[in-house]
């Protein structure tokens, strides 16, 4: 590991790479033992990782999959949530929360998303709007203390890179390994935001950790794989160039580099769901399973 100045067996590896974690739990005081961990898995190798990981350091640590119905020729939902059963078969002790969004709400991701976009966009945004809803749901519902999300140091670094260049401030002052918890908003955290991509596929298959290794069909032609190209170029001619990124950031925006920071938006219950929102009436979520002329009389 270059970036590390670092060469380990496989017998330290697997010591090294929880113990980064834990440095990072600790580091940006995340959650304590005490507290309740939901995990968001999608199947992914970061995701069962990190649950992994977690259930090693000794945390309480249960698991969601939201399924969105994603077929994309090959059962991509079905896929996945395959691999999420085959990790939970060494793993008797492990708990994990399904939502079934075709069940739950009459249609899948897909459905919805042709419905809502008619077809000019691909349905990334309505995904995570489905995503954010429902996690937050089981997290609030069902009484845990914090969110936990598998996202690395190369998916924090290509969002850093795309907001700097387009100067989001908003976004920029909410970037951060943990996002606090506000009203009926779980508190979101995440434990591999220091650990490259590569570390983390590394960890997996030195754990024997069988994941998805199919992308989700919708992501051909994202930014953000553009980005992350960006920056593997520069972390090949400059290794750590994007853990360096990615921590002077912080360290700056502790500092006050952003100045003042976009403000608060104020939240309001939504009346059907009783989640946060940011709009009168409905928030966007209950708006999605509206049928088009409801949503017109609403306006």
């Amino acid at each position: 590991m270059r970036r590390h100045k670092l060469a380990l067996c496989e017998e330290h590896y697997l010591e090294w790479f929880p113990a980064q974690v834990e440095r990072a739990i600790s580091k940006y005081h995340m959650f304590d033992r005490e507290q309740r961990v939901l995990v968001a898995v999608s199947g992914g190798k970061d995701s069962l990782s990190l649950w992994d990981v977690l259930m090693q350091l000794g945390y309480q640590a249960d698991g969601i999959y939201v399924d969105l119905g994603i077929d994309g020729g090959f059962g991509y939902s079905k896929l996945s949530f395959a691999k999420i059963e085959a990790f939970l078969a060494g793993r008797p002790a492990a708990r994990l929360h399904v939502v079934d969004v075709l069940a739950e709400y009459g249609e899948t991701l897909p459905q919805a998303a042709r419905r809502k976009l008619r077809g000019r966009d691909k349905p990334c945004a309505v995904c995570g709007l489905i995503k954010r809803h429902e996690m937050n749901r089981i997290a609030c519902e069902h009484g845990y203390d914090v969110l936990a999300t598998g996202h690395n140091l190369d998916d924090e670094a290509a969002v850093l890179l795309s907001n700097v260049l387009y100067w989001q401030i908003g976004y920029l002052a909410r970037q951060s390994p943990v996002l606090a918890a506000q009203d009926g908003l779980a508190r979101k955290v995440k434990p591999l935001c220091r650990l490259y991509e590569r570390e983390v596929a590394a960890y997996a298959l030195l754990r024997g950790i069988d994941y998805i290794y199919e992308e989700c069909p919708y992501v051909t032609g994202s930014t953000t794989l553009f980005y992350k190209e960006m920056l593997n170029r520069l972390e090949a001619n400059s290794p750590g160039a994007k853990l360096q990124f990615y921590v002077h950031f912080l360290r700056a925006r502790k500092e006050g580099f952003l100045g003042a920071q976009a403000a608060q938006v104020p939240l309001t219950p939504c009346p059907n769901c009783g989640q946060p929102t940011s709009v009168p009436g409905l928030c966007a979520f209950c708006r999605l399973w509206q049928p088009r002329d409801s949503r017109e009389n609403d306006r």
